[in-house]
């Protein structure tokens, strides 16, 4: 932790474009880190979590947007790749507003996340008012944690957060899984 508070006094405030660029792309742990970093002093806290905000909802803003305008020939394709994105369209059609709140926690899934939420018919509209408040609480969970118990940080160890998130990923992963299960299933006695 040590070395993180020593990069932030030597890049200052390029550490907020940092943070909105890796927000854009991912959900790893840096916003809870730069809410410690601002328990301590090192950062503004109003500022990481608005940096923190914007990063998380305009990348997923982009990525519905390419889902949106690319995504409708990936359901054409006739192939495995294609017989995938209609399962999870289907999904996502099914789920979508509380997978827009999911998607953003485990480990992995934050950087596609957005885009089988393209490929449903929610109107832009819908995504972007789920997606803003999913970002919200997200940045409050997060930066919030990060500020809050910034004191308890540094005795629970970056080792036992890193198993944290693969748990949060394997429990996704396992729900996922016994839905497309269960949507396949429903598919194929549809079809029979």
């Amino acid at each position: 932790m040590e070395g993180f508070l020593a990069l932030l006094q030597q890049y200052g405030t390029f550490v907020y474009v940092l943070l909105f660029g890796y927000c854009a792309l991912k959900s790893g742990w840096l916003p809870l880190f730069a809410g410690y970093a601002a328990h301590t002093g090192a950062l503004d806290v109003s500022l990481v979590a608005l940096f923190a905000f914007l990063g998380g909802y305009l990348g997923d803003e982009l990525r519905f947007a390419l889902a949106r305008a690319y995504g409708t020939t990936w359901l054409k394709n006739p192939n495995r790749l294609g017989q995938l994105f209609k399962t999870a369209n289907m999904l996502a059609n099914r789920y979508g507003p509380a997978y827009i709140f999911l998607y953003r926690y485990p480990k992995g899934l934050r950087t596609i996340g957005a885009l089988p939420v393209g490929l449903t018919q929610i109107s832009w509209r819908r995504f972007s008012t789920l997606n803003a408040c999913s970002a919200l609480l997200w940045v409050v969970v997060l930066v919030g944690g990060g500020y809050t118990f910034g004191a308890t940080f540094d005795s629970f160890g970056v080792e036992k957060l890193t198993a944290l998130s693969i748990l949060f990923l394997c429990l996704f992963l396992v729900t996922l899984y016994r839905l497309w299960k269960k949507l396949t299933v429903t598919q194929n006695h549809q079809e029979q």
